[in-house]
């Protein structure tokens, strides 16, 4: 079985120190370059669908939390409070109170619904130090979140348009869902106690899952404690399943920060809060992909995309120039010289590189050079623009395949 844990120490992705504490991992550069690509990507699909993008600070005042009902409901899942000054303030175990805020900074009015926030923010949990591995369970998390305040008759457009947008990512990240899931609340006071609520949030995403034709289990105790979630399911080698995907209807925040917007009637209404990620916290998100592809990345999530490789000293020069014009048009790429080992050595070194150039004698005397794909396949001698070029067309194609046809 490809464990993550092992893949991403040996690939040199992330790794842990006793010093930085446990569940604490640290990004190496390679792990880093995979983890920023995922967010841009994500932010691209965000800015396409009319999102807007928010920076917050991780701490917050206690009674932030004490009005959003997660020092009620979460706290035994949160940091204990700081003192600071006369004050008390929490490391957040989330981001919707702070985009709550970020709401009602203003007066709104229904022409600016739906509003749609979003932020890749830290967020942090107190889990037992039982459960921690990996990228899988920590205790500080970079959570692809957004909140869409909108008005009622919008909350099911909106919600069926989060989780349109999810099966876009899955398919582009080549993830495969395991299953639906329709959380809802289950027995005891770690729930919200307004069976009103429940109801009329639990039908509109009972209709979302209807309008997409979406099969899907209803799990009784799997809510959040506002409210109903849609949970897409993975599962890794093992057949362990997690959540990576949410979206949720929300209607105990907006009541509970007294959230307002100006409607066409002049008067005051309470909007809707649809919460949703997209891809979920970037730790989960690349523990799967490193175990599902393992460590082979698509071309376009790939930590380097092309390695260069002279034959000999002779050859750098050449080298570095396909180099400097694969860095130019935005592939990650690097050179590999001789002094890495034979040729062979420096091909097997590569070998989860999508991309390999190599420059010999002759290559370099025609401005070629012999393209190396990762699986196996030789496209043969290329001039250097058209093997770039065609690179290019494959990333930014995001598919699975690594050559097309000329």
């Amino acid at each position: 079985m490809d464990d993550h844990r092992r893949l991403g120490r040996e690939l040199e992705l992330f790794d842990t120190d006793p010093l930085m504490g446990a569940g604490l991992p640290y990004w190496l550069p390679d792990g880093a370059t995979v983890r920023h690509v995922l967010e841009e990507y994500v932010r691209g699909l965000e800015r396409a669908a009319g999102y807007r993008h928010v920076y917050s600070p991780v701490l917050g005042k206690r009674e932030l939390y004490e009005i959003s009902g997660h020092w009620a409901h979460y706290g035994d899942d949160m940091f204990p409070p700081m003192r600071l000054g006369g004050e008390e303030v929490v490391l957040r175990p989330s981001l919707c109170p702070h985009h709550a805020l970020i709401y009602r900074s203003r007066a709104r009015s229904y022409r600016e619904l739906p509003l749609r926030i979003a932020e890749v923010g830290g967020m942090y949990r107190s889990e037992p130090s039982g459960v921690l591995g990996g990228l899988t369970r920590v205790r500080a998390i970079q959570l692809n979140d957004a909140h869409i305040f909108c008005t009622l008759d919008q909350a099911v457009e909106e919600a069926r348009g989060a989780l349109e947008m999810i099966a876009r990512a899955y398919a582009d990240l080549g993830i495969r869902p395991a299953r639906h899931r329709l959380s809802l609340p289950g027995e005891g006071g770690k729930y919200v106690a307004d069976p009103a609520l429940w109801k009329r949030a639990t039908a509109l995403l009972r209709e979302v899952l209807s309008d997409l034709g979406v099969d899907h289990e209803a799990a009784e105790g799997e809510a959040a404690f506002y409210g109903p979630k849609i949970d897409v399911q993975i599962a890794d080698p093992a057949g362990r399943e997690s959540t990576l995907s949410t979206v949720q209807i929300d209607f105990h925040q907006p009541e509970r920060f007294d959230l307002r917007y100006v409607g066409a009637d002049g008067a005051k209404h309470r909007p809707v809060m649809v919460h949703r990620s997209v891809v979920g916290s970037m730790e989960r998100v690349v523990a799967h992909l490193v175990e599902q592809h393992r460590g082979a990345f698509p071309a376009w999530l790939a930590p380097v995309q092309l390695v260069v490789l002279p034959v000999s000293e002779e050859q750098r020069p050449q080298a570095r120039a396909l180099l400097e014009r694969a860095l130019a048009q935005g592939l990650r790429a690097e050179l590999a010289g001789p002094e890495h080992g034979s040729l062979g050595a420096r091909v097997r070194a590569a070998r989860l590189v999508p991309y390999q150039a190599v420059i010999g004698e002759r290559e370099a005397a025609g401005d070629l050079a012999a393209a190396r794909l990762r699986d196996g396949s030789r496209p043969g001698a290329l001039p250097a623009g058209e093997l770039l070029r065609r690179i290019g067309e494959r990333v930014d194609a995001r598919g699975a395949e690594l050559w097309a046809a000329a």
